[in-house]
């Protein structure tokens, strides 16, 4: 198998809304914030939802490789109810093997809800549910020895069994990739996520608020002299100013698409991953992953969601 992702299994529910509810519900436009079950169903209760879809970064992430015809697989947690059946058939229909055996959990499986407003930026508000309770007993060790490399999201990192899921997944790996995920999870475990980068992974990425967060740095030159200090691949992307690998003393970089027509930014980063990805284990240089990764981003930005039809 090229790549196994894990990462939180999540349905997302995508609804188009006006500026005003994200102001009138106290939501601050393009992040993530978690909820619990009484006010995911009270934001929702007001909303037409235009499409159902299985979700989450890292599998979003799985499903384009999978497109791109990688051998490919997933673990995230889900319980055994309707929403987690949903869930299992969406990744098989993308032809993603999935190691992780359904059973009765006490919450339900998590769900995204993803508001997309008129200027195409969309703001989440998730409900983890039972895929926050992953444990090191969820992961599979040889899905993960079989793998030549695993794929982690930040939004899973979490402290309690989410550490230890991830550390015996990494300890386990033959190289690990993880993406950053959110500028509110590297505030949020910073000095961790920190450590991880700097002694546990062989390929991050990021986008330039959340590596600027992460390295409490003012400029992107001193992101770049961190890349390079670093030893290990750090892949940025920098909306309209494109993207940017540094390795060691090779800096690549790759400019973004311009007069694209934008209909929703849901998943631009988690394709992104997978173009690069891809272009990374079938050994293509960082510039032609580079370019891969922004032509994925640049066809998941055209459409409503985050998966390629």
């Amino acid at each position: 198998m090229k790549i196994l992702g894990i990462g939180n299994a999540i349905v997302d529910v995508i609804c188009k809304v006006e500026d005003g509810f994200i102001k009138e519900n106290g939501l601050t436009k393009s992040t993530m914030k978690l909820v619990d079950e009484t006010e995911f169903k009270k934001l929702l209760s007001s909303l037409k939802i235009e499409e159902t879809i299985s979700g989450g970064s890292v599998a979003n992430s799985i499903a384009g490789l999978s497109q791109l015809g990688n051998k490919v697989g997933f673990i995230g947690k889900v319980n055994d109810d309707d929403l987690g059946q949903k869930y299992e058939d969406g990744l098989k229909k993308e032809k993603v093997e999935y190691f992780y055996s359904k059973k009765k959990e006490k919450l339900p499986t998590g769900t995204c809800l993803i508001l997309i407003t008129p200027d195409s930026e969309r703001t989440m508000c998730t409900f983890l549910g039972t895929a926050g309770k992953i444990n090191e007993n969820d992961v599979d060790i040889n899905s993960v020895k079989n793998s030549e490399m695993i794929f982690l999201e930040g939004y899973l990192w979490d402290e309690g069994d989410p550490k230890k899921a991830f550390d015996k997944a990494i300890k386990n790996s033959n190289k690990a990739a993880m993406s950053l995920s959110d500028l509110f999870c590297v505030e949020r475990h910073k000095p961790h996520f920190l450590n991880l980068v700097k002694n546990n992974l062989n390929i991050t990425f990021a986008n330039e608020q959340e590596i600027l967060s992460l390295i409490n740095a003012k400029t992107f030159d001193e992101v770049i002299t961190f890349g390079k200090q670093l030893e290990k691949l750090i892949v940025i992307t920098r909306g309209e100013k494109g993207s940017i690998a540094i390795l060691k003393n090779e800096i690549v970089e790759c400019e973004s698409k311009k007069n694209l027509k934008i209909v929703d930014l849901t998943g631009a980063g988690d394709l992104f991953a997978a173009g690069f990805l891809h272009g990374y284990v079938n050994k293509l240089s960082l510039r032609e992953s580079l370019e891969k990764g922004t032509e994925m981003s640049s066809k998941i930005i055209q459409k409503i969601g985050a998966r390629l039809n």
